[in-house]
């Protein structure tokens, strides 16, 4: 697969995580889709049949579950992320 990685990122208000892994993201430079499911049970439904977990940030690359933010952080200190996301070494 070429080009950069489809990110989606389900998120709701007022939740720590959820910045800390939007800010990751945007330090790495990738372009995002952010779901807010902040009073919106449809979408929560949608993020927790997709992922299996109901607990936010869920974060999906290339429409597969990667977990949260602890997930993509341990993946970034591994450094695995960056192939995931398909960023160039900087």
């Amino acid at each position: 697969m070429t080009g950069p990685a489809r990110v989606v990122i389900y998120t709701r208000a007022l939740c720590g995580y959820c910045t800390a892994a939007l800010k990751l993201l945007r330090n790495k430079g990738v372009d995002f889709q952010q779901v807010d499911v902040t009073f919106k049970p449809a979408l929560r439904k949608k993020m927790i049949e997709h992922s299996g977990r109901s607990t936010v940030p869920q974060i999906f690359i290339d429409d597969t579950p990667v977990g949260g933010y602890d997930d993509i952080a341990a993946l970034d200190r591994e450094g695995r992320l960056d192939e995931l996301l398909r960023i160039q070494s900087r």
